[in-house]
């Protein structure tokens, strides 16, 4: 396997892989990294669909890419994604899986369209006083230490941040500023992440700095995650014979250590209550998504409150699994589960749909956004940060192009929000958020829009009907972590298996993210396969200077850079260098980046 960048390599089609025929696929979970491994074998791999098999747990494929209508309780969407236009292996995916909404075209081609005609932008980015702009007004607010902090920080090697938490890394000065309100709540990165992390998404975002403060940077689907990507996706692969088997609990993949190969040789299952194995030969290839960010999740509804009880640190089923892998490693190249999934308290946070066509509520929303959520436009644009909240739940909520659902009633609107601090008490609701049933949710978020307060208990009641979900690992690939803490894609000396997903490792690309997730389904099918074609490198921004002198720009609120408060010495240091370029392409550079006049 190897990167490629450039139209040469993306609109090739590889010759078929030797001896594909002879070989049979085993993909170990249908979140959008499994899937993305079969549509990568079938395409490019060339392997017969019927040599494709697919095992799921539960009964619905998408993995945390979900979005569901329980008859009796309503509507769940525990999360979202966020697209970019640099998701260079998406794209390469889904540009060939057609549409079930509209014959003719692909994925990408509706996608596509439907932000060009209906681009994302935020008209309010946080809120205070019940509802009133906060006027963060796309500034960032970055002192001189947290900017000069940012900066190292972006320069300094992994290798230097392994096991240091953001906060090790950036000042106390940081904490109050803008860049990290909209930075915290857009990536749920907390105090105590991993500075490896926040280093990679620096790196992997520089271009989109400009849009952080109003999300002109991100494009959305026309409906749910599971109904706009994981449906289609789906369905592509049922048309070319791949089976998902449905019901299919794996326990553990057994694998052998002989010398320097290591080889998959048996899946332990449990179907039915039934503990069951499917031996391997060294054809058979497995591709194991080890770790899962929704693992556990517990569900509340409008009268019930997320049952937490059962949970404790280090337990759940795809955690299980992994440790039973890992445990199999000579020197531990399987991973360490253990670093991700051993502090629910700091890896929580919750999410609740909303669902509502009272009118009052809408004005109320119409009054924040300015738009009509009800026109099936864009809405808030990304998430409206409740500014007063930051040390009670740190409250945001958003509302995506309605209906997000096509069983949607058309007078319906769905609200998504979530919580970053789930333990402690509300400003309005005195109770923290994950003792809170789906109304007394809904009666927190509604004091935060505006709502009259002896309107709000019954507008929450019977105006509102919320679902809530409580998802203790959703943070956990943000823990402060070591390189190979998460295992390569395909470990050194890996015949016949690899690892997907987010808790997969693959160089510089940036984890909760859809392009995550396909690239190592993407780069374990490639290696595997020895697939003749390159997989599209993540995109080169950081090491593009006119990038870079773009992004200082707008992280010191468009100012020129005399203008930033330097001192004696620098400020004199700074004329010279100004001096030195004068008449050369740097000087060009920095006049069209707007640094210097």
């Amino acid at each position: 396997m190897y990167y490629s960048a450039g139209t040469y390599e993306s609109f090739a089609r590889p010759e078929k892989p030797k001896d594909v025929d002879k070989k049979s696929a085993y993909i170990i979970g249908t979140g959008l990294a499994g899937l993305s491994a079969a549509f990568y074998l079938v395409r490019d791999g060339q392997m017969k669909g019927e040599h494709i098999h697919v095992l799921e747990k539960l009964e619905l494929a998408g993995g945390s890419c979900d979005g569901r209508k329980d008859i009796t309780k309503g509507f769940f969407m525990r999360g979202g994604r966020e697209m970019d236009n640099h998701f260079e292996c998406m794209w390469d995916m889904y540009r060939d899986v057609p549409s079930i909404e509209t014959p003719g075209i692909s994925v990408l081609d509706e996608y596509y369209w439907l932000n060009k005609h209906d681009p994302n932008y935020s008209l309010c980015r946080a809120s205070t006083n019940c509802g009133e702009d906060a006027h963060t007004d796309k500034k960032f607010e970055l002192d001189k230490d947290s900017a000069m902090a940012l900066s190292k920080l972006f320069m300094t090697p992994e290798k230097d941040l392994e096991d240091k938490k953001i906060s090790d890394i950036l000042p106390d000065s940081f904490w109050n500023t803008n860049f990290w309100l909209y930075w915290q709540t857009m990536f749920a990165f907390q105090k105590w992440s991993s500075a490896l992390e926040m280093k990679r998404y620096l790196c992997r975002y520089v271009h989109h700095i400009d849009g952080l403060p109003d999300f002109s940077a991100l494009r959305f689907t026309k409906y749910n995650q599971y109904e706009s990507m994981i449906l289609p996706l789906v369905k592509y692969l049922e048309n070319h014979g791949v089976k998902i088997e449905y019901g299919i609990d794996v326990k553990n993949v057994i694998i052998d250590t002989v010398g320097d190969k290591k080889i998959a040789k048996q899946i332990v299952y449990v179907k039915d209550g039934k503990e069951q194995t499917i031996d391997l030969i060294e054809e058979d290839l497995v591709f194991i998504t080890n770790g899962c960010c929704t693992d556990s999740s517990c569900y509340g509804d409008q009268n019930t409150a997320p049952d937490l009880s059962h949970l404790k640190d280090g337990y759940g089923e795809s955690w299980d699994m992994w440790k039973a892998i890992a445990a199999q490693a000579k020197h531990g190249e399987f991973g360490n589960p253990d670093v991700f999934c051993n502090n629910i308290e700091e890896t929580n946070w919750m999410s609740a749909t909303v669902a509502t066509s009272n009118e009052e509520i809408i004005q109320h929303i119409i009054n924040i956004c300015k738009r009509d959520p009800r026109n099936g436009k864009v809405t808030t644009g990304g998430i409206v940060t409740v500014k007063d909240s930051t040390d009670n739940w740190y409250l945001s909520w958003t509302i995506n192009r309605q209906p997000q659902f096509k069983s949607q009633d058309k007078n319906m609107i769905l609200v998504w929000l979530y919580s970053l601090s789930t333990n402690k008490e509300g400003n309005y609701v005195k109770k923290p958020m994950r003792e809170c049933t789906g109304a007394e949710v809904a009666m927190e978020w509604l004091y935060h829009i505006g709502i009259p307060q002896n309107e709000i208990e019954d507008l929450a009641h019977n105006a509102c009907n919320t679902t809530t979900c409580f998802m203790p690992y959703i943070d956990a690939f943000f823990q402060p972590r070591k390189n190979e803490d998460r295992p390569l894609v395909v470990p050194k000396g890996a015949v016949n298996f690899a690892f997907i997903g987010q808790f997969a490792e693959t160089p510089r690309d940036t984890i909760f993210t859809t392009e995550y997730s396909i690239r190592t389904g993407m780069e374990a099918v490639y290696t595997l396969l020895d697939v003749d074609r390159g997989v599209p490198e993540v995109w080169g921004s950081q090491y593009d200077v006119r990038e870079l002198l773009k992004a200082v720009y707008y992280a010191i609120d468009k100012k020129p850079i005399t203008e930033f408060p330097l001192s004696f010495i620098e400020k004199e240091a700074l004329k010279i260098a100004l001096k030195k370029v004068k008449g050369t392409d740097i000087e060009l550079l920095l006049k069209d980046s707007k640094l210097i006049d």
